[in-house]
């Protein structure tokens, strides 16, 4: 079974790595972390506080958008090309050929936002006080290393960037050492951010198992937004919204994922807040995620199981 899920999985990586959509949203990141240090600039004595936290809310915004674009897509361009009907005729499960576009899709978000927060974080070390020389090099010679890599070997092309994003990451992590503080606001988002679009996507794969596209991102968008205001909505004062919407979203803030765990205040990535331990919250949120991913996985794969493709 793992044999089947992981083949998949890597082959929806391939797809996903290639696709253009991906490569724009890469580089609308990178310019809002450029875009982070020039609004840091005009920030006086808080400028490493806005980069950081700028740049952490920016990978987290593009990362669900991806999420997203990838979840609705994904298995649509399956069934558009009608290359699923062989893959599905092979003695594999659709919910094993499920969870693997699932496990693929996690694959490419984690290089995607591996790879931007270590340039967030390079971009944090020049904006502390180190050279930007440094940073460029360290960034260039990276670059240069995973580019002759892929021109030697043609084969292993598409998973030259889960190396390079790893390589660009540690990089990072130690170049902004100067900014203790705002380097573990960045790498505790960062995991807070790839758990939740391991849900949002997990959203997205139980849409797409019987939905369209368009309908599977207004959808997942529509979980996103509520579950990113699920204690507004559990909070709705009866006096201005009368009993019926007040009940209606204190039942609707239960049933879908509260996403706000996924980004706490500024004192706990810190470790400033009183009582919080960072590394168990951080355990606590992917243990949230995980529990999630795998109820809403698992509705997924009944729902596709059940789908008729003629």
């Amino acid at each position: 079974m793992f044999a089947r899920v992981s083949v998949v999985a890597l082959n929806t990586y391939r797809e996903a790595v290639r696709a253009r959509v991906l490569h724009g949203l890469f580089a609308l990141a990178i310019a809002t972390a450029g875009y982070a240090l020039v609004v840091g600039a005009f920030a006086l004595h808080s400028s490493l506080r806005v980069v950081s936290d700028l740049g952490s809310a920016s990978i987290s915004v593009y990362g669900i958008i991806v999420a997203v674009v990838l979840g609705a897509t994904s298995l649509y361009r399956e069934l558009e090309l009608k290359t699923i009907f062989p893959i599905l005729a092979r003695p594999i499960r659709r919910s094993e050929y499920l969870v693997g576009k699932y496990l693929g899709t996690l694959l490419t978000l984690a290089v995607f936002i591996a790879a931007n927060s270590g340039l967030l974080l390079l971009a944090l070390g020049v904006d502390a006080g180190r050279p930007v020389s440094g940073s460029v090099a360290a960034a260039g010679s990276i670059t240069l290393l995973a580019a002759g890599v892929a021109w030697r070997s043609a084969r292993w092309r598409t998973f030259i960037p889960i190396p390079w994003a790893l390589g660009i990451l540690l990089a990072g992590a130690l170049f902004a050492s100067a900014a203790p503080d705002d380097r573990r606001v960045v790498l505790g988002s960062a995991l807070l951010t790839f758990s939740e679009v391991a849900l949002v996507t997990a959203t997205a794969t139980v849409f797409a198992a019987f939905s369209s596209p368009f309908l599977t991102a207004i959808f997942s968008f529509g979980v996103f937004a509520v579950g990113r205001s699920a204690d507004t909505l559990g909070r709705l004062p009866r006096r201005l919204f009368g009993p019926a919407v007040a009940e209606g979203g204190r039942y609707l803030s239960k049933i879908v994922p509260n996403l706000m765990l996924y980004v706490p205040p500024r004192p706990l990535l810190t470790g400033e807040a009183a009582g919080v331990s960072l590394g168990n919250y951080l355990a606590m949120a992917a243990l949230h995620s995980c529990a999630w991913s795998v109820l809403l996985l698992t509705a997924a794969s009944v729902l596709f199981r059940r789908r008729d493709f003629l």
